[in-house]
């Protein structure tokens, strides 16, 4: 039961904690660019998120505790304790992750941007459909075309009007 158990309650409730500073992270860094901002809020996804394994030596008439947890919690213990391994096997992990988490969402980010922009030549953007099956943009060319047609040659601009 996860009440009962408390190591899975404890993710559940970092991975909650870590999902509120990612939202408030991206929201945070809203001054910048759509792919820059994916990038950095994927390598610090990667730094928050990324297990790693751990163990703790106990006394004498017992074994101590291994499991995982966290890489980011895992290397500050490993700062605290002063334990040079822990450090460098719990940072490769954390950097492993945020490279692969970073460049994920980055390259997710550059791919929806550019699969967007949909060319006209290709026949297969996804420009709205106006009058006789063209789309909105060349319709407006070709209505504009139509209006300075009919305006006299000292006329200028047309001002759009009702009644006509």
């Amino acid at each position: 039961m996860l009440i009962s158990d408390s190591l899975p309650l404890l993710w559940l409730c970092y991975i909650v904690l870590a999902l509120i500073v990612l939202i408030t992270g991206y929201l945070a860094f809203s001054f910048l660019p759509r792919l820059p901002r994916w990038v950095l809020v994927g390598l610090v996804a990667g730094a928050l998120l990324m297990p790693a394994h751990f163990t703790i030596p106990g006394p004498k008439e017992q074994l101590g505790y291994s499991g995982w947890a966290p890489a980011l919690v895992v290397t500050v213990v490993g700062v605290l304790q002063g334990k040079a391994g822990q450090i460098a096997g719990a940072g490769l992990w954390m950097l492993t992750g945020m490279i692969v988490v970073g460049g994920l969402f980055g390259w997710l980010s550059f791919r929806r941007r550019h699969d967007g922009s949909g060319d006209d030549s290709t026949g297969g953007g996804s420009a709205p459909r106006g009058e006789h099956g063209r789309s909105s943009r060349t319709a407006g060319r070709q209505r504009s075309a139509d209006d300075t047609r009919q305006a006299p040659a000292g006329a200028g601009r047309r001002e759009p009007s009702l009644g006509r």
